[in-house]
């Protein structure tokens, strides 16, 4: 297991906030940060409060590396429309985060794992890459030998995540389509995102 992986609770505690709204969150029962002076509170400044907006996002989606989640944002500029919503648009269509709303595995860091260890095909073909940009219409699969995984199976059983209506999914065959691209409304986040904050911080 990765040490990121392994420290994921801690961003929960990090951002005060159950990220992911897991049961199991440390955050149900001590609203406060790791460490010893993580129980300070101060009110944040407007940079702290627009850094914290990145922290929050950039750390659910498996908390991707800076470099990248800064080359996400710049490709979000660089489209027509507004750059909060194309976004989030650019993070929902990554192979893993899709893999995730299709409730194949149980967290998004597993999503980047089960990926990466080659058990997802796009379009027929096996694709390991997590950050590969899925496109609408794109049919995305488990291999058939992954199915029986405990890992898949533990993910079919959640009852805390519903699958959003912009993936359609056949949870008997496990092979789901990515059917548009969503808005910011149309993320099931079970907590407060602000992509126009985090437009602000880099726009500094």
């Amino acid at each position: 297991m990765t040490k990121r992986a392994e420290s994921k609770h801690k961003i929960d505690r990090r951002l005060g906030i159950n990220l992911w709204g897991r049961p199991k969150s440390p955050v149900n029962r001590r609203e406060y940060g790791p460490g010893q002076h993580g129980q300070r509170r101060k009110k944040p400044s407007d940079f702290g409060t627009q850094l914290m907006a990145k922290q929050r996002l950039k750390g659910y989606y498996g908390n991707i590396g800076e470099r990248q989640f800064r080359r996400i944002y710049d490709e979000a500029v660089r489209r027509r429309g507004d750059t909060g919503e194309n976004l989030i648009e650019l993070l929902e269509r990554r192979l893993d985060a899709v893999i995730y709303r299709m409730k194949y595995v149980p967290t998004v860091f597993a999503a980047r794992q089960f990926v990466s260890h080659g058990h997802v095909t796009v379009n027929g073909k096996r694709v390991n890459i997590p950050s590969y940009m899925v496109k609408d219409g794109d049919v995305i699969a488990v291999k058939e030998k992954s199915r029986q995984l405990a890992i898949v199976l533990e993910a079919a059983q959640l009852a805390e995540r519903d699958i959003p209506d912009y993936v359609s999914v056949d949870q008997t065959k496990f092979t789901g389509t990515f059917v548009r691209a969503p808005k910011l409304a149309d993320v099931p986040y079970p907590v407060q995102m602000e992509p126009n904050q985090v437009v602000e911080f880099y726009s500094r």
